[in-house]
């Protein structure tokens, strides 16, 4: 008997919390770790400094880059992720290393062949700052680049500050867990495709749990030496933020990410990458809308064309048809879970035998998934293999909170 109320009163608490609206955090409600100057301008005096960041790595509506400078910090260069420093490169389009026209500053790019700081780049540098906004999913390729910062930092001895920011997607954790089998770029630890946690709470599970590793490669065989890292890491935390809370972003974390609607189905969305799908790249509305040109189940349709964010979108110039998702009230009915019924629905709906494509299990994470779609597996059915993972990585994740959890 107590077992059952037990049961019922943990379904009404889950089904209330998810019918709760989120609160909507905006810049004036929030001091990100980059604005509080007091915690960590101390540490940076009479320090040579490379700053890691983006578009988005913003103090009020200056760069952290300028505003350190302004500060008379002595910053020696800056390094750019995908999307280069600047933040306007496409979704996988190589970036070159260059100098920042606006302040004469070497720029590196940590994207393509050159994804982690070298000794050289960090030669003559005491510390380096890692500054970008986060959108709280795996394949969100942020994590990965400060994995490799964090182990550049390790190796060569220099102290790494990251400045850190709210996650949009911080109030849950959901989705299949990567494996090994298929680690890359698109995922490089063993976390829920949705892992619930900031950027700087990240680092230090990635410190704590010694996941930052070194390989080195022994002359004249096959054998690799791995070994375990820990990183000299301080995190400046945000105030006012928890994880119950969504963060409405003040500029774009990237270019196909225009607004707060497209931030919180990216988690669900992201996963037609791997799909004939477009999602909307080469329109003004990308990472809202589902459409292909062979859908005829819906009347919504959108025309993908080259743009100033997107050269060569998928379906260049044909019309897709399929299904707007702008209006999904993400925020007054919050699902806090990733949806599958899109993916379910336009796989049944298309019939092809090629609806997936060989990317989707480096998003997703594992090759299961792809398997339980094509065999029609219910969205139950699949959420229920989830589970065991989940548990077993919130147990990690409580570890290293730096914030409120979400209920």
């Amino acid at each position: 008997m107590y077992k059952s109320l037990l049961i019922i009163s943990l379904f009404i608490s889950s089904f209330i919390s998810s019918q709760t609206p989120l609160k909507v955090l905006t810049e004036k409600d929030v001091t990100v770790g980059a604005a509080r100057f007091n915690e960590y301008l101390p540490k940076l005096a009479k320090k040579n400094v490379a700053v890691v960041t983006n578009i988005s790595g913003l103090v009020g509506k200056t760069s952290i880059v300028d505003t350190l400078l302004k500060l008379n910090v002595r910053v020696k260069k800056i390094f750019g992720p995908e999307h280069g420093f600047r933040g306007i490169a496409d979704a996988g389009e190589k970036v070159k290393s260059n100098i920042d026209k606006k302040t004469g500053l070497p720029v590196i790019s940590l994207y393509g062949a050159h994804k982690k700081p070298t000794k050289e780049d960090l030669k003559g540098i005491d510390v380096v700052i890692y500054d970008i906004q986060d959108v709280g999913v795996r394949f969100y390729t942020f994590i990965s680049t400060l994995t490799y910062v964090m182990e550049a930092c390790a190796e060569n001895g220099k102290e790494l500050i990251v400045m850190d920011r709210p996650n949009p997607n911080g109030f849950y954790v959901d989705g299949p867990t990567m494996t090994d089998k298929y680690k890359s770029f698109l995922g490089i630890h063993n976390v829920p495709l949705v892992y619930g946690m900031t950027i700087g709470e990240y680092a230090l599970m990635a410190n704590g749990e010694a996941w930052l590793v070194s390989k080195t490669k022994v002359a004249k065989s096959d054998e690799v030496i791995i070994t375990k890292l820990k990183c000299n890491l301080t995190v400046i935390s945000v105030k006012g933020y928890e994880h119950n809370y969504t963060y409405d972003l003040p500029v774009k974390p990237s270019p196909n990410l225009p607004n707060l609607t497209s931030v919180l189905l990216y988690p669900s969305l992201g996963l037609f990458e791997g799909t004939v799908m477009s999602l909307g790249r080469g329109t003004d509305m990308p990472f809202q809308v589902i459409g292909h040109p062979q859908y005829s189940k819906h009347d919504f349709s959108f025309t993908p064309k080259p743009n100033a964010i997107t050269k060569e979108p998928k379906y260049n110039n044909e019309v897709c048809y399929g299904l707007d998702l702008r209006n999904e009230r993400m925020i007054e009915n919050p699902k806090r879970q990733i949806q599958l019924k899109w993916l379910i629905e336009f796989n049944k709906d298309l019939k092809m035998d090629e609806f997936i494509d060989k990317n989707f299990n480096a998003h997703s994470g594992n090759d299961e998934l792809k398997e339980q779609i094509k065999a029609n597996k219910t969205e139950e059915e699949i959420r229920k293999s989830w589970q065991n993972d989940i548990a077993a990585f919130k147990v990690i994740r409580k570890k290293y909170l730096l914030y409120k959890d979400f209920e």
